[in-house]
């Protein structure tokens, strides 16, 4: 097998979600400049460019809006499911199961020639490393929040500014029913999503996918194993 085709098979899954990711992208900000330069012309605004637009209020506020809902989703579900079950879903650990490969102390394997560098060297790196996936949800969170919130607060301005109205302070911004109503609609949406996963997931299947349990399996079987 050629070294592209290896590439390509071992890295399918990301590759063909990266496309869709950019792809989307790219409708989504097309679609918000002439949402954008429909609303300056009500407003008798001269239209902006498509460059002009990428830097304005509202293209970050919509972006990282959506954004921060998917990885506070990501994260917490990364969180709950270390010390919360559900039972007969393939999104789960088995409750009855202590032996589960996620739980085995790294410090066993700090001579293993192929666990990452942190384990091998143990200590603080160790310690941070054990947590680092629920850590970058977190970060990647936090930073979508400042966006959505500075890009919200540009965007509301900018309007209230032409209405003759005074402009929000980041405070009143980040404190106001605007931006908890714009964080809450998708935040719970998000939940809902990943509610619905492990509940279908104990009693329908899907061949061939590592999310769902083999086709033959109980439905009280638990884990995707």
């Amino acid at each position: 097998m050629s070294t592209r085709r290896s590439f390509l098979r071992d890295n399918g899954l990301s590759i063909v979600l990266a496309c869709c990711f950019l792809l989307l992208l790219g409708g989504q900000t097309l679609a918000g400049w002439h949402v954008y330069n429909e609303e300056r012309a009500e407003r008798k605004q001269i239209p902006v460019s498509l460059g002009l637009y990428l830097g304005s209020g509202h293209f970050a506020e919509a972006l990282f809006e959506n954004w921060e809902s998917e990885f506070l989703q990501m994260g917490a579900y990364v969180l709950l499911t270390v010390v919360l079950f559900q039972r007969g879903s393939s999104e789960s650990k088995d409750p009855d199961r202590r032996d589960e490969k996620v739980d085995e102390d790294p410090e066993e394997h700090r001579n293993d020639p192929e666990a990452p560098g942190p384990v091998r060297r143990g200590g603080w790196r160790l310690a941070l490393y054990r947590n680092s996936l629920s850590i970058a949800f977190g970060l990647l969170f936090l930073g979508s929040v400042i966006g959505h919130a500075l890009g919200g607060l540009a965007m509301h301005n900018e309007e209230r500014v032409a209405e003759g109205e005074a402009p929000y302070s980041l405070g009143a911004y980040v404190g106001s029913s605007d931006f908890w109503f714009e964080s809450l609609q998708n935040w719970q949406s998000e939940f809902l999503a990943v509610l619905s996963i492990v509940l279908l997931s104990v009693w329908f299947r899907q061949y061939g996918s590592p999310e769902s349990k083999p086709v033959h399996a109980s439905h009280t079987d638990t884990g995707s194993g």
